[in-house]
């Protein structure tokens, strides 16, 4: 069995903007201190509710290093370092290292759908390019690629390619994986509304958008499966299931950008081209955060 990276909730942590469009590092250092003070079991940074896709190489490797330093080890950071060009994402998973990262979250090659064969070349070279473990990305509504089991079976030979964050929503493909790659590759739900069922079939956490404003809730849903409280679980998913279905009303990461905004965490908009929510999206969003507590709780 390979080395667990974490067991629970780890955070897809968003990146907070300025009234200019910069990043707002004042107010990343107060988001990781809320997810430090609030359970959550891993932050990883620069994916895709990162706004990966519109960062420069420069603010990826500033973003990187500053999470680091603030975090000091006190839980595993995991920078996202995927491209739709396997050069560029090796070089940034070099960086990434280099920098002191615990780990990658690396997404399958985007837009250019590569086969099969070409999704195990592009893990491969990024394997042999660095010691630190590596979690696979698969999220094909995104992409425009999908990993099949079979595939998953054949990077879970690699030795440092150590887990899966699957977004795909196929939970048969899911537990096709897990019954060909058994204690070779773990798994992580991808999808806030099906952490539960993915746990019921051997996952052992989830990267999430949700735990950017319910971490603690989050890291509970977990923790308490992996205790046995399977009934208590399912519980704390089904009564988040409102609150998620807001946070992806609009397209990720412009809901929970909105979210933090109201909880007093000044994120800003994300970058365009990702335009600010809708008003009946915000208002259901807010109502959906009121029925949840949260702005009682945290404003």
């Amino acid at each position: 069995m390979k080395n667990t990276i974490f067991k629970g909730s780890g955070v897809a942590l968003v990146t907070p903007m300025d009234n200019e469009g910069n990043v707002n590092y004042p107010v990343l250092g107060e988001l990781l201190e809320f997810h430090l003070q609030n359970e959550t079991d891993a932050i990883i940074i620069c994916g895709t509710t990162g706004e990966s896709a519109t960062l420069s190489e420069e603010e990826h490797s500033k973003i990187i290093r500053y999470t680091i330093e603030k975090v000091k080890g006190k839980v595993p950071v995991i920078a996202g370092t995927g491209s739709n060009n396997t050069k560029v994402a090796v070089e940034r998973s070099k960086n990434a290292q280099n920098l002191g990262a615990d780990a990658l979250l690396v997404v399958t090659p985007y837009y250019n759908k590569t086969s099969q064969k070409g999704i195990i070349d592009y893990y491969e070279s990024i394997s042999k390019s660095v010691d630190i473990p590596i979690i696979v990305y698969n999220v094909p509504s995104r992409t425009g690629v999908n990993i099949r089991p079979e595939t998953y079976a054949e990077l879970a030979k690699i030795n440092n390619i150590v887990a899966v964050k699957e977004a795909s929503g196929d939970i048969s493909a899911v537990a096709k994986t897990i019954a060909l790659c058994k204690d070779e590759l773990m798994v992580y739900s991808g999808n806030d509304d099906i952490i539960v069922p993915i746990l019921s079939m051997g996952g052992i956490g989830v990267i999430s958008v949700l735990a950017n404003v319910c971490p603690k809730e989050t890291h509970d849903i977990v923790l308490e499966y992996l205790k046995g409280n399977v009934s208590h679980s399912r519980e704390l998913q089904l009564k988040k299931l409102p609150l998620i279905e807001a946070l992806f009303s609009d397209v990720n990461p412009v809901p929970v950008k909105e979210a933090l905004n109201l909880l007093g965490f000044p994120c800003g908009n994300c970058r365009e081209p990702l335009a600010p929510m809708e008003e009946k999206l915000k208002e259901n969003l807010k109502n959906k955060m009121m029925d949840s507590s949260l702005l009682e709780d945290y404003i």
